[in-house]
């Protein structure tokens, strides 16, 4: 039996929270910004009057200026995104508890065992825009289809508010005629090098020789046949999956590509605080440290370090990071769209108290100030401290750093 997938995707999320909570804006140009006070930062987010004046998103704030000379910029709200982020995942999962995030604003939901409960697919997404709406003013576009990858593609087509519909007896005539590039894992240049191919249109990678896109792609050539065929079986998460605990780890997803080494040197120490948080919450150090980095064309590559020494510190873990990312990308043109650092090879704090006696003094200083920031940090939430080097980066989005282990 087919499965039941949706994928919703909040319209214009930062935005369009930004409207709810003043609804003066929705008839005015407006935009989520990643620094109003300079010309630099760009837009993240912008509501449909700003749109439709050809305001788009990592456009730089000058350039959508230029286009749109009185465009309203507001610095985002995180911790706000954050709240209503919740609040319609708690929606969802009235439905199905096989709900996965994809970022922020996006989910995916297994509704296959709640069909009899709640009706077609097709309804249980018109049900959703409708409480979407009526609980929060925010709207949602969702895809409905037999697998993730077309579900994640019905979102696309139509919006804002809509429910679309690929089904396996319409999928060929509905989105076989798209470019390749409609398909999420399809970048610029994976579609170049496909167009060398003369495979343009999903229809045409799906009907592709398997062996060419092998010996083109490695072994992601087979995976976009199979994905544009119709063919992925990949499984929706549940929400609560819990894994044997062997590392602790924490990813994000740039607001825009990271280009330099200071940029992802401030997204790995971003991460480290809330690995070595975690890692210190549940009463153990690592010794292992693993970086891996995911390009815009959704390739991901990993590479590992095992330190001298058992650590919980979010420095020196961050410098391990970077230690590794100097010795493997540091000489490679960047354009990054997602980090994930980890910590592995853990053992407990009390079986890990063999100091130096030169270096006690020092680790006890550290050791004070990490239980005094944790203390802080239970009590006014995470985020009431962060480091300055974290501070006013427009490509960091503070509260979708949960991607754990």
């Amino acid at each position: 039996m087919d499965r039941t997938i949706l994928h919703c995707d909040l319209n214009n999320f930062y935005a369009s929270v930004e409207c709810v909570q003043n609804p003066t804006l929705w008839d005015k140009p407006m935009a989520v910004t990643g620094n109003p006070r300079t010309r630099h930062g760009i837009i993240l987010a912008k509501n449909n009057v700003a749109k439709a004046k050809g305001v788009k998103t990592a456009q730089t704030i000058w350039e959508a200026k230029k286009l749109c000379p009185d465009l309203i910029c507001l610095p985002p709200q995180f911790n706000l995104y954050q709240e209503y982020s919740r609040r319609v995942r708690e929606i969802y999962l009235r439905f199905t508890d096989q709900v996965e995030s994809f970022g922020p604003d996006e989910c995916w939901l297994d509704v296959t065992h709640s069909l009899r409960l709640f009706g077609t697919g097709e309804q249980i997404a018109d049900k959703l825009r409708a409480l979407v709406r009526e609980e929060t003013g925010l709207t949602i576009s969702v895809g409905v289809s037999f697998n993730k990858y077309f579900a994640k593609l019905g979102s696309d087509l139509k919006k804002p508010d809509a429910t679309t519909v690929i089904s396996r007896e319409n999928f060929k005539q509905k989105i076989w005629g798209l470019p390749a590039d409609a398909l999420i894992f399809i970048g610029k240049k994976t579609f170049a090098k496909l167009n060398k191919l003369n495979i343009y249109t999903i229809g045409d990678l799906a009907q592709s020789n398997v062996a060419m896109l092998e010996q083109q792609f490695g072994i992601l050539g087979p995976q976009y046949q199979r994905v544009a065929a119709g063919l992925d079986d990949s499984t929706v998460a549940h929400i609560n999956r819990l894994d044997e605990v062997k590392s602790v780890g924490n990813g994000m997803t740039a607001i825009r590509d990271l280009r330099t080494r200071e940029e992802v040197e401030t997204m790995i120490h971003t991460l480290a605080e809330k690995v070595t948080f975690r890692l210190r919450d549940a009463g153990l150090m690592g010794r292992t440290a693993t970086l891996s980095l995911r390009d815009s064309e959704l390739h991901t590559t990993s590479h590992s370090m095992t330190m001298p020494t058992l650590i919980d510190d979010a420095v020196q873990f961050a410098l391990a990071c970077m230690q590794i990312f100097d010795k493997f990308w540091a000489n490679t043109s960047l354009s990054i769209r997602s980090v994930r650092i980890s910590i592995s090879n853990l053992s407990p704090v009390e079986q890990s108290q063999h100091l130096n006696l030169f270096d006690a003094e020092k680790i006890k200083k550290k050791k004070r100030l990490n239980h005094s920031l944790d203390a802080i940090r239970k009590k006014y939430g995470y985020y009431a401290l962060r480091r300055a080097k974290t501070l006013d980066r427009d490509f960091i989005n503070y509260f979708e750093v949960d991607e754990e282990d």
